[in-house]
């Protein structure tokens, strides 16, 4: 039995997840957990990495299942709720995974795939009936979960890891950010991402700690559950906090007072999974006392970098490597730089991820040859901490001979007073190699841009001036909040 399920027997009586009104402790955790993968293994002995893909909204159901996939010897293919079929077949026919879980609420939505690609759809409750049987010893070094990349560049990759990695990255953060077993934590993001499933929910469970599901984001219910005074962290991306903000604004003055009051008093709040704009990391602060700690991670790597729990959380900062973690900036040729140089961060050590599923050639592309995990994404050391300037692909712009960081222009926009949001893409351009263009959401009908420009030349040099600019109500975001700069391209 693998470690994480072990540790739960410890917590038996002690509250695990909260979940649609009702609380479960780690005992009964465990028993569901063990039918489900009885259930699994029918009359086989052990499912020998089979893959299992399930469709359950986050939810205490949502974790046995994805226990009793482990437990019975599977591997587990967790799906996402918001995905349209064409998604979801993508997923399935990917990993060729023979049997899907589904809540009721999506029976009929997956049913013409039972058809078209020869699916075995198990009900969720028929999963979840009572069931013993003898359960096979999985080695730590069986493969465990496939999560999918968003696929910015090309098809979506599955990331595979193994027990070992997911116990690896589980007890990095653990360890970290010092979780306890009388911590309580709300998790509010999607389960089908390593944020969601690792930093939240399962070092939660690994700490004897208390998990609370709210499946889908309301700002009014988050604060209310702050404001209940039960939890001790809170994790969350960046367009949450935006949110949460944009409700305490409007929310009358005694109300502000008392729900500042209330996130004040949690030990720890982290933002991630997608670049923290600073003028939102110091309005955070400004209403609640809390610098939010920003950290690194990726499905491949887990988390890499992490701003300290304890001491300096610099704006715009990433940290450094955490505990187990090994990394190094790099040139194009794979050879260090030196402090306050671009390079690439490159990731080695027990987190990072075994392959991307049944693609060979893409697993050794990823890798150097001494065995450093290419990230593609770009920063420097900074006095001391290290800072990212975005990935290669997308938020480096390469104009005019310069290589230009997205993510420091939009730092830059979302001070000016008429600027809500926005996003910086490199637009092809046939002399330039590309144009720096910004895509601005404000609550103004219009905006000078030729005035806004000038306003950029007091704060960067011109080289970093867009070059266009569109004006749109809302940015493309998938499931995480995380702008998808390749569709918002299509808007120039």
């Amino acid at each position: 039995m693998i470690t994480l399920l072990k540790r739960a027997f410890d917590f038996a009586s002690r509250n695990a997840l909260v979940s649609n009104g009702n609380t479960y402790t780690y005992g009964m955790l465990t028993h569901t957990s063990q039918s489900v993968a009885s259930n699994l293994l029918g009359d086989r002995t052990d499912l020998h990495e089979a893959r299992v893909a399930f469709l359950v909204p986050p939810s205490f159901e949502y974790t046995a299942v994805q226990w009793g996939i482990w437990g019975a010897g599977g591997i587990a293919v967790p799906l996402c709720v918001l995905h349209p079929l064409p998604s979801i077949q993508y997923v399935l026919k990917d990993t060729q995974a023979e049997t899907v879980i589904a809540h009721s609420d999506f029976f009929d939505f997956l049913r013409p795939l039972e058809r078209e690609i020869g699916i075995s759809l198990v009900p969720l409750e028929k999963a979840l009936t009572k069931n013993t049987a003898v359960l096979p010893d999985v080695a730590m070094d069986r493969r465990a979960m496939i999560l999918y990349t968003s696929g910015t560049t090309s098809k979506p990759k599955g990331v595979v890891t193994t027990h070992a990695n997911i116990e690896a990255q589980i007890t990095t953060l653990v360890n970290a950010w010092e979780w306890e077993q009388d911590d309580y934590i709300l998790n509010i993001l999607p389960l089908h991402h390593v944020h969601g499933i690792i930093n939240v929910m399962s070092c939660a469970l690994w700490s004897g700690a208390c998990c609370e599901f709210l499946p889908k984001f309301d700002a009014e219910k988050v604060w209310s559950v702050i404001a209940s005074g039960r939890l001790t962290l809170f994790m969350a991306v960046p367009t949450i906090y935006y949110k949460l903000i944009s409700f305490w604004e409007i929310a009358s003055p005694e109300e502000q007072q008392r729900l500042s009051e209330a996130a004040s008093k949690l030990r720890l709040m982290v933002s991630g999974s997608a670049a923290l704009p600073v003028p939102v990391l110091e309005k955070w602060r400004s209403i609640t006392g809390q610098t939010l700690l920003e950290r690194y991670g990726m499905t491949e790597i887990g988390m890499g970098l992490s701003n300290s729990y304890r001491e300096e959380r610099r704006p715009g900062h990433v940290g450094l490597p955490l505990p187990g973690v090994e990394m190094r900036l790099v040139d194009t040729d794979n050879n260090p730089v030196g402090e306050n140089q671009p390079g690439e961060f490159q990731i080695k050590g027990p987190s990072v991820f075994k392959e991307y599923w049944q693609k060979e050639e893409a697993t050794q592309k990823a890798f150097t040859k001494d065995g450093w995990f290419i990230t593609g994404d770009i920063g420097m050391l900074n006095d001391g901490l290290y800072k990212i300037l975005g990935r290669d692909s997308v938020d480096i712009i390469k104009s005019g001979g310069y290589k230009i960081s997205a993510l420091e222009i939009e730092d830059v926009l979302r001070k000016h007073p008429s600027v809500n949001d926005c996003a910086v893409v490199g637009i092809p351009d046939e002399e330039w190699g590309e144009t720096v263009s910004a895509c601005l959401v404000s609550d103004a009908e219009s905006i000078d841009f030729e005035k806004l420009s000038n306003w950029l030349k007091e704060h960067l040099p011109t080289y970093k001036i867009p070059r266009n600019y569109i004006l749109r109500k809302e940015l493309p975001r998938n499931v995480l909040g995380k702008v998808t700069k390749n569709d918002l391209k299509k808007f120039f």
